[in-house]
């Protein structure tokens, strides 16, 4: 259940990530910095990611070694 929850926080910072994109095109002023952290909260995203598959694969690992 937790997992769930990590990956559904990862799917809005994605969206997140593709809103400031989507306002760095239409503030030109601020697009560097817009995109800057637009590249930052999809890391972030890709992490938690990373993160929750890094568990379920130690999880299974520990599954079949057990057994």
């Amino acid at each position: 259940m937790r997992e769930q929850q990590i990956l559904q926080e990862a799917m809005n910072l994605h969206k997140v990530s593709e809103n400031l994109n989507k306002l760095a095109d239409q503030h030109a002023p601020l697009s560097e910095a817009l995109t800057i952290l637009s590249g930052t909260v999809r890391n972030s995203a890709t992490l938690l990611e990373v993160l929750v598959a890094l568990r379920r694969g130690s999880e299974q690992f520990l599954d079949t070694t057990c057994n």
